[in-house]
């Protein structure tokens, strides 16, 4: 199957360029990019269907490259953003980069440069001489028609800066390089992305007359309108010391009815013959398809040893809750009683077992009736848990929202 036909029977196709000429392109071999700026330590959700989309397509035989935004970075792309984004400095966009390609690498294979490549467009942006590039670059570009553009018609009220207003310049600028470079002739990218995409599209041909394609996939929302990849925790992360895989597990397995089907068709390599049979299901049976969809989606960003893990615990967990909830099969942390101490904050407490990544994200949770423990609701941030209150065999029972769970156990 042709690899558009293949998108858009997933779902996958928000806009493209030239449908007719891209099918017949992509008859044979070619090559496409995807952007990442690294403005975090790690991808989330919210990044999968694009590095999902990617890896789609190098399955589907063409050669993938995901280019680093090592230089984009340094400027911040205004898209979808009511303020100027916090600068970064090279020394922290430089260690997200490190755990960008780690966790890229875990989802598109790079072992041969025909297969795949990772790129930093730092290694041709920040050399750039100013006048140079405004003269061949700037002069290709019309700021009547950048103004229409919705990354910069959002920001007229607010405030858009001139630095910012620089990025579409230099994503224009990553697609004609590649051009020349790589023989990269397709861009793809989430649907926020459009008007980035068609300026680095227009670029190419009015600077070297070729012809290059762009395809964006949707922006995948709840039916209430809400971004997927949010919880009350805040961002799913990929890197498993933000999102332990036992959560990344049960935010996917916790999706609402409605969702099932868009999010095993976008973040999941299942056959479209098994996806159409598991949205057929309904009532009570839907669990099925939502644990399908939690096994599959943990599998390919932590492995399958480490979904095989959080299906236990969780099945566990949802067959057998008692009293104040859990199984013995939630994940557990264990200290000696001397680390303990006669008494432990629950800020601590809640990070020891890894139901918070930070104090901040702790505190939020508290304050916001998010935690119990052993069974009692605790809502004051500066609440101490004394060693005596903890069962000397089953230690605290942490109960974070409405269905995940952590126990903390004291060795002697």
């Amino acid at each position: 199957m042709n690899f558009i036909e293949e998108m858009r029977g997933r779902g996958l196709v928000a806009q493209l360029t030239h449908e007719e000429e891209l099918r017949a392109h992509v008859g044979t071999k070619q090559t496409a990019y995807v952007g990442f700026d690294p403005t975090a330590s790690s991808l989330h959700v919210g990044h999968l269907i694009p590095v999902m989309l990617l890896a789609r397509w190098q399955r589907a035989g063409h050669k993938a490259i995901a280019l680093m935004g090592g230089g984009t970075a340094l400027i911040g792309d205004p898209t979808g953003k009511t303020s100027m984004r916090k600068m970064l400095t090279e020394d922290m966009i430089g260690r997200n980069i490190e755990q960008f390609q780690k966790q890229v690498q875990g989802l598109i294979r790079f072992d041969s440069p025909d297969d795949g490549i990772i790129l930093n467009n730092a290694d041709w942006l920040c050399p750039l001489n100013y006048l140079e590039f405004l003269r061949e670059i700037g002069s290709q570009f019309s700021v009547n028609r950048m103004l229409t553009a919705e990354c910069f018609k959002s920001r007229m009220e607010t405030g858009l800066s001139f630095l910012e207003f620089n990025y579409m310049l230099l994503q224009g600028y990553d697609f004609l390089h590649l051009f020349r470079t790589q023989d990269c002739t397709v861009q793809l990218g989430g649907d926020d992305q459009w008007s980035n995409m068609l300026a680095g599209m227009d670029l190419v041909r009015r600077v070297i007359q070729k012809q290059a394609y762009c395809m964006t996939n949707p922006l995948l929302t709840t039916s209430e309108g809400k971004k997927m990849g949010k919880t009350e925790g805040g961002a799913v992360w990929i890197d498993p010391n933000l999102t332990p895989p036992y959560d990344y597990y049960q935010y996917w397995r916790n999706v609402t009815d409605d969702m099932v089907g868009p999010c095993l068709r976008y973040f999941t390599f299942l056959p479209m013959d098994e996806v159409l049979g598991l949205e057929k299901l309904e009532g009570a049976d839907i669990n099925q398809a939502k644990t399908r969809l939690a096994y599959e989606a943990t599998s390919i960003v932590h492995g399958e040893e480490e979904a095989t893990k959080a299906k236990k615990s969780a099945d566990k967990l949802f067959s057998s809750q008692q009293g104040a909830g859990g199984s013995g099969s939630e994940p557990e942390t264990t200290i000696s009683a001397a680390e303990y101490g006669s008494e432990m904050g629950v800020i601590g407490l809640l990070m020891e077992v890894g139901a918070a990544p930070s104090k901040g994200e702790a505190r939020r949770l508290v304050k916001q009736g998010g935690i119990s423990i052993n069974g009692k609701k605790v809502n004051d941030i500066n609440a101490k848990i004394a060693r005596s209150e903890l069962n000397d065999q089953d230690g605290a029972l942490i109960k974070k929202g409405k269905k995940h769970y952590y126990r903390l156990r004291i060795s002697d």
